[in-house]
């Protein structure tokens, strides 16, 4: 966790890597558990290891309960993926799993729905 200023905003930046097994509880219990230092002016970047909606994921993949619980969650923080707002039809992908042959949006960037002004673009680079 990275505190400072940013254009003389308070911010704080939280970068989390998921492990690739039960990744939407362990996401769920870090924002539950440093709920108290996420406020309005925190940005959570990093690999989540599982795509939050049904547009991150390729038609093969289904959304599962702990998924569900990770995003109802994150309403409840009124956490909010930045690239989706700005992008709720693309289906751009970030990760191609050779295994199962499926392709996801693992890599998300969340803030508080209050502070999606000062993000003018967003996209994915590969």
């Amino acid at each position: 966790m990275i505190k400072g200023l940013v254009q003389q905003e308070n911010t704080t930046i939280l970068n989390t890597y998921a492990p690739n097994t039960e990744a939407p509880k362990f996401i769920k219990q870090l924002l539950i558990d440093l709920r108290n230092e996420i406020d309005s002016n925190t940005i959570i970047v990093g690999d989540f290891n599982t795509p939050l909606t049904a547009l991150d994921r390729s038609s093969r993949q289904k959304v599962n309960k702990e998924t569900m619980d990770l995003n109802y969650t994150l309403e409840q923080m009124d956490l909010t993926d930045i690239y989706r707002t700005f992008h709720p039809t693309t289906t751009e992908y970030t990760f191609y799993s050779t295994v199962n042959g499926t392709l996801s949006k693992r890599e998300h960037m969340l803030c508080n729905i209050t502070t999606l002004n000062i993000f003018k673009k967003i996209e994915i680079i590969p």
